[in-house]
């Protein structure tokens, strides 16, 4: 293809629509290592039948479908528009409780609500997570690490510095010791991350719009056909993801 031509593909890549958090459309054009936990089995390890459970960030809510908790039991929240409105249309048939969110500190759920409040890839104020958790409840949290994809961003972006350097695992510890909690399990770790073809980096970069500001095939056309280059000699690209995972009880 010509400038014109990879440029017409790439902005169709940067236009396709995405719906909750899956990233089905990209299958086979990227790959990362697996964790050396499992988020959804330490969840169940702790989640019993008669547990008031909030899924925070539940992004389409198709995590929070595979516990198969007591529908009644189970609240999810939600910012991003199109995903709250996809959440009310499969879930609150089911009795579920949705509730859109707009600040990490305002949450709208009365104190002491939950005996567990789960979070995978959502921020979080500890304050606030401890005001709606009941005494001996559990938070059990997969973040994404402030490092995640520092090497693609620096590469894709001019002058990118990072959004959220502090948003690492010992600062979130010290912020939920503070809250009142108990550190029962931590563990963080980077591994590489792979994108076989540029149209797959950008719809990825379109979507992770905090760690690619500004970003725009228009815009940054060059720096593509750059790491075009590199992914046409080496058969892809090579970045660095950053998880940790946290579990605590409220004391």
């Amino acid at each position: 293809m010509n400038s014109l031509e990879l440029k017409c593909y790439w902005k169709s890549e940067e236009a396709h629509s995405f719906q909750g958090w899956d990233f089905s459309y990209i299958k086979g054009r990227w790959d990362c290592e697996e964790l050396p936990w499992d988020y959804g089995s330490i969840v169940l390890t702790y989640l019993k039948d008669t547990y008031r459970l909030l899924d925070m960030g539940t992004g389409g809510g198709e995590f929070i479908l595979t516990l198969n908790h007591p529908y009644h039991l189970t609240s999810v929240t939600e910012g991003y528009p199109p995903n709250v409105k996809l959440c009310k249309e499969k879930l609150e048939p089911k009795g579920i409780t949705v509730k859109q969110v707009y600040e990490d500190d305002k949450l709208p759920f009365a104190e002491n609500t939950f005996d567990m409040i789960i979070n995978r890839h959502e921020s979080f104020d500890s304050s606030e997570v401890s005001r709606i958790l009941k005494k001996e409840g559990y938070f059990i949290t997969q973040q994404v690490g402030g490092e995640n994809d520092y090497d693609l961003s620096n590469r894709l972006i001019d002058d990118f510095q990072p959004q959220f350097p502090k948003h690492t695992l010992i600062n979130n510890e010290n912020a939920l010791k503070k809250h009142g909690f108990k550190i029962l399990e931590s563990q963080e770790i980077y591994t590489p991350i792979y994108f076989y073809d540029v149209g797959a980096l950008v719809y990825f970069a379109k979507i992770i719009e905090w760690e690619f500001p500004g970003f725009s095939v228009d815009k940054y056309f060059d720096n593509l056909c750059e790491i075009k280059e590199d992914i046409d000699e080496k058969g892809f690209i090579e970045g660095t993801e950053h998880r940790f995972l946290l579990i605590a009880q409220k004391q």
